[in-house]
């Protein structure tokens, strides 16, 4: 999966990185035919010091996709705020596949059911 990180008034350090990177692993884990993944930090500071913070994602992945945004007073918890989002997006986007398919799956199985050949 292809990362692409950017930052606005804020100084990129190894240890931010890090935990991006161990972060959006665990999405890719969930979501196989993720893409890439757009990362943008941003610190604000005229903002009330607890929202100086802002981190938002956009997952790449088939389909329309997947973007969060959080804002904190602490960069590390917005950038868990916001996988934590992405990992709910992805979860409801498998829950409603599954569904979509045990939905045909009922109503071919009720299609021969009415015409007398289910096996």
């Amino acid at each position: 999966m292809k990362l692409v990180l950017s930052t606005h008034n804020l100084s990129l350090t190894e240890a931010i990185e890090n935990h991006i990177i161990k972060r959006v692993q665990k999405l890719e884990k969930l979501h196989r035919r993720a893409v890439d993944v757009r990362v943008t930090l941003e610190h604000n500071e005229t903002r009330a010091p607890e929202r100086q913070f802002t981190c938002n994602m956009r997952l790449g992945v088939r389909g329309p996709d997947l973007f969060a945004e959080h804002t904190d007073f602490d960069m590390y918890v917005a950038i868990d705020k916001v996988v934590k989002k992405l990992e709910q997006q992805i979860r409801e986007r498998h829950s409603k596949a599954k569904a979509r398919k045990h939905k045909e799956a009922v109503r071919h199985k009720a299609k021969r059911l009415t015409e007398g050949r289910l096996i």
